[in-house]
């Protein structure tokens, strides 16, 4: 298996003359990196201007590798080779690098650049990628690649250190800046300097408190810094998983990008697994989206019954820095809450709270200058008993886990159990199962007073503000409880109709798709140069979108063959078998191919009143002849799409020509709100297109 990284951005504060002085110092060995023990010129070659320079170097790494291994091989020295191309007209350094030894064994390709700072010229950017590619080794495959990827990242981390060595090295030396190449038109009045100059360097004038910040916008790719300050301390391969995951999401959801640290949520839910992580974020995407969860914050209002009955708070925060939820189950009238609200309102009024935490942490981040990536709960059970095991209370409360544990991952960085009385037990058997092992290993139950001696609760919350109904002095806010009145209580059809209208206010549709059973839907064109505008989401396998016209209606029409519908939306056929393509219908748009987990948003500008048919089509990849074998991902892809169905979820809308002449942005059809998402999204073309994002 390839394993690959990409590097963060990291930022030099000095000009790229400097920087490069400061590399050439690494040659022919650089002590500070005792692996790296010689290096030999190889070809060297230099324009007729001066403005390029490039070097292949042959450089030799005495890998920190077990003697037993070094004897199988038969080797010790590793060789590489190495080459640079410097232009100093453009400002870049690009590397490129792959080993000469065991090539036909084992494949490392690396490549490096350095380049100008886009927002501030008098600093330099550094960026790295690298794969390894261990096809045999002697049977020791899993060891090699172990020692290679510690190595790999160690030198990754010690890299920025180096170049800093040298930099402070040259200002020792008196060096501390270095002219720019000019052609030699302009340096007839003023030489090229031979030697480097002692001129002092012009640092940008820059107000202290942004030199103190650490975001720099490098052409939108994360710097080094800032996920330093804002995400926190990453091993080298997990900046490379958040990169490379950002990175497709970029592609395949432009305008709706996740926040960074949303994303590394769910990277560490799934111990950095990319593909895993993907999966789970993608679905997490496409539930918010369905249910319109990023308008949460501002469209809900907690129900009267709820602010005087659901007793839980926000109160200060904890010695971490973390958000502080208190939650006193012991008090809550669940079975009352149940019957008065319905699950549905419950659990809506759960998510608002963790939305609110999200958007408590990014404050906290900025305050404590810190990353802030998650909150702490303490819950008082005194008063719990056999009343909050109501099974339907219980079953909430399952459903209500089962949601946040999908969506919310990583973002509970401690639960406080406190006053856990006798029955406790009951309830721990009844919902551990349905909590995520690393959640569990985040709580800390106290039984009785324990929780007021050491190790205790002032351990994680300083003493000022532990609440009054726990022994302390500050007051608290969060409601008391007590019993729901009786005639707070709906009837069961009241509490079925509020259920389903709560969950369904979406403007989108599912459907699911099989092989032979496209699902198409009609829209009726009265006005030529209307537009068609469409917003929908792959949940699942991949498919064909297409766009067809019809001058007749279709049919009344036929449901899916296979007799199975998806929730939210049933599959239906328009296009009868009978109709010929070129005859009785047209295709108006060139196919699209859609992957699973891509957004795609798009419009169409009619040319012709009629019936137009948008149509989603199980994806069947092409038969591969003996000539052109297949890619194993390719075989594996297909027989994993082939054993299951497809499903999508849409949403379309038509404008009138007076709706969009006046502004083309009009055509973007959905627009989110989402507060972990990116501001940056892309504009639609004004001529007929399907744009995949």
């Amino acid at each position: 298996m390839v394993q690959k990284y990409q590097s963060p951005v990291r930022v030099y504060k000095y000009p790229f003359e400097l920087v490069m002085a400061a590399y050439e110092r690494r040659f022919p060995t650089c002590h500070l990196i005792p692996m790296f023990v010689a290096s030999d010129v190889v070809s060297e070659e230099t324009s007729e201007d001066d403005s390029t320079h490039k070097i292949e170097r042959r450089c030799a790494l005495d890998v920190d590798a077990p003697r037993l291994l070094k004897r199988i091989a038969g080797v010790d020295y590793v060789y590489f080779i190495q080459r640079n191309t410097l232009n100093r007209k453009e400002r870049t350094l690009h590397i490129e690098s792959h080993n000469e030894t065991f090539s036909n064994r084992v494949i490392i390709h690396e490549t490096c650049c350095y380049s100008v700072h886009p927002e501030n010229e008098d600093w330099t950017c550094f960026e790295q990628t690298a794969s390894l590619d261990i096809k045999s080794f002697f049977g020791f495959e899993s060891t090699v690649e172990k020692i290679a990827m510690k190595q790999y990242a160690g030198s990754i981390k010690k890299g920025k250190e180096i170049i800093e060595f040298y930099l402070k090295e040259l200002e020792d030396e008196g060096i501390t800046h270095v002219p720019r190449w000019l052609p030699c038109s302009q340096t007839i009045a003023l030489p090229r300097p031979t030697s480097l100059s002692t001129t002092p360097c012009a640092l940008p004038a820059l107000p202290i408190s942004e030199m103190n910040v650490f975001v720099f916008c490098v052409a939108d790719k994360l710097d080094a810094d800032y996920i330093k300050r804002y995400l926190g301390d990453l091993t080298p391969l997990q900046e490379s998983c958040l990169i490379r995951l950002r990175k497709w999401l970029q592609e395949t959801h432009k305008g709706k990008i996740p926040k960074d640290e949303h994303i590394l949520r769910f990277l560490r839910a799934r111990d950095f697994n990319i593909d895993k992580a993907r999966e789970i974020l993608c679905q997490s995407l496409t539930w918010r989206k369905q249910h319109q969860v990023d308008y949460l914050l501002e469209t809900w209002t907690s129900p009267q019954v709820l602010q005087d009955f659901y007793t839980g708070g926000w109160h200060h925060h904890d010695r971490d820095g973390r958000p502080l939820y208190i939650l006193r189950l012991g008090h809550m009238d669940t079975k009352g809450l149940v019957r008065a609200l319905g699950e549905e309102s419950l659990l809506r009024h759960v998510l608002s709270i963790n939305e609110e935490g999200l958007r408590r942490c990014e404050e906290n981040t900025k305050v404590f200058g810190r990353p802030i990536s998650c909150w702490t709960c303490l819950v008082d059970l005194e008063g719990l008993n056999m009343r909050h095991l109501w099974r339907p209370g219980v079953k909430a409360l399952l459903r209500i886990i089962e949601v946040v544990e999908a969506n919310y991952p990583e973002t509970l960085g401690r639960l406080l159990i406190l006053r856990a009385p006798r029955v406790f037990p009951v309830l721990w058997t009844l919902v551990s199962p349905f909590i995520d092992e690393n959640t569990r290993k985040k709580f800390l139950i106290y039984a009785g007073n324990d929780y007021q001696g050491p190790g205790g609760l002032v351990d994680y919350i300083d003493k000022e503000i532990i609440p009054d109904f726990l022994g302390g002095e500050c007051m608290c806010e969060v409601p008391e409880g007590g019993l729901v009145p009786k005639s707070m209580y709906r009837t069961p059809e009241e509490m079925e109709n509020e259920d389903v209208r709560l969950w369904t206010e979406t403007i989108y549709q599912s459907s699911s798709i099989f092989k032979g059973a496209p699902h198409e839907i009609l829209i009726e064109i009265i006005d030529a140069s209307s537009v068609i505008t469409w917003d929908f989401d792959v949940c699942k396998g991949d498919v064909v979108f297409n766009i067809f016209h019809s001058k007749r209606a279709p049919q009344t029409p036929r449901k899916d063959p296979h007799g199975i519908t998806s929730p939210g939306g049933n599959n239906v056929q328009l296009i009868d078998k009978s109709w010929t393509l070129g005859q009785d219908y047209s295709m108006v748009e060139s196919p699209l191919t859609c992957k699973e987990g891509e957004s795609v948003q798009g419009s169409h500008i009619t040319r012709w009143p009629g019936f137009y048919i948008l149509q989603w089509k199980f994806h069947n990849m092409p038969a591969c002849s003996a000539t052109n074998l297949p890619r194993v991902d390719d075989v594996l892809a297909t027989l994993q799409v082939s054993s299951h169905k497809c499903k999508v979820m849409y949403y379309t809308e038509v404008l009138g020509s007076e709706d969009f002449r006046g502004s083309m942005t009009s055509l973007e059809s959905s627009h989110s709100g989402f507060s972990q998402l990116s501001a940056t999204s892309s504009n639609q073309s004004q001529s007929s297109s399907m744009i995949s994002r």
